[in-house]
């Protein structure tokens, strides 16, 4: 089996893969990075304990992180918990990827996984959402080129924001909104993040598929926010929950 990993801002997504490619369980933690090895060990545990699988049924391990602070104490513990080090997601590892930026070290590892996953999916141009603590938008040519992205605050970042520095504004939950135009606070800056984000996604991707005019451009999205917005697009949008799993599980098997 295959333990697949991805350290988030603020949460940790941990994949359980048997030899099929099939995801046996998906969890999330909360990412902390003030743990110790032995802590995220026991974690881990709890988890495999949680779902009813054997840490000791798992031959391989990948990992993909965001917070660096964190990756030393993770791979310390994985590799005390399962006798051997993870494959880690970064340079020298083999993504089948030609990265077109001017600094190539500097795209995230999950960017990399999300791209690897979505070509595996589907044929280029792709635009690919991942809506997380920071909503990432990368855009993937043909010859498998991932050309750069935009970085733009999260959803909950937006809301958290809007909270903290409007003194009449309260803090309030990401939910679907009950129509446009709101008829109190809540409503109204429920329906103002959703309907603006997805207004802001559909400005983005149309001016993405002008820059490929005779092309079918495929728009993928992913991350905790992205089942809320995507349906208010109108743009067509596809939801993937398990886009970053599955291009750990692709990763895994290119550099085996």
């Amino acid at each position: 089996m295959l333990l697949a990993i991805d350290v988030g801002n603020s949460n940790t997504s941990v994949g359980l893969f048997d030899k099929d490619k099939n995801l046996r369980f998906l969890a999330s933690l909360d990412t902390d990075s003030r743990k110790t090895a032995d802590q995220i060990s026991i974690d881990l545990m709890n988890l495999f304990a949680l779902y009813h699988y054997s840490y000791r049924d798992v031959t391989g391990a990948i990992l993909c992180s965001v917070v660096p602070p964190l990756n030393f104490m993770m791979e310390k513990a994985l590799a005390r918990l399962l006798g051997k080090p993870p494959m880690v997601v970064g340079p020298g590892v083999k993504t089948g990827l030609n990265i077109r930026l001017t600094v190539q070290t500097q795209v995230g590892a999950d960017i990399v996984t999300n791209a690897v996953a979505a070509l595996e999916k589907f044929k280029p141009p792709i635009i690919t959402i991942d809506m997380g603590t920071a909503t990432t938008i990368g855009v993937i040519s043909e010859g498998r080129t991932y050309e750069g992205g935009l970085l733009l605050p999260g959803v909950n970042v937006s809301l958290e924001a809007l909270s903290r520095r409007a003194a009449q504004l309260p803090d309030i939950s990401l939910q679907h909104p009950k129509s446009l135009i709101g008829k109190n606070t809540e409503d109204c800056m429920r329906s103002g993040i959703v309907y603006g984000t997805a207004g802001m996604l559909d400005g983005i991707i149309d001016r993405i598929r002008e820059l490929f005019p005779e092309q079918e451009v495929s728009v993928v999205a992913t991350g905790s926010n992205a089942p809320v917005i995507v349906r208010y697009c109108r743009n067509p949008v596809i939801y993937d929950k398990f886009l970053l799993m599955d291009g750990l599980w692709t990763i895994y098997q290119k550099n085996r």
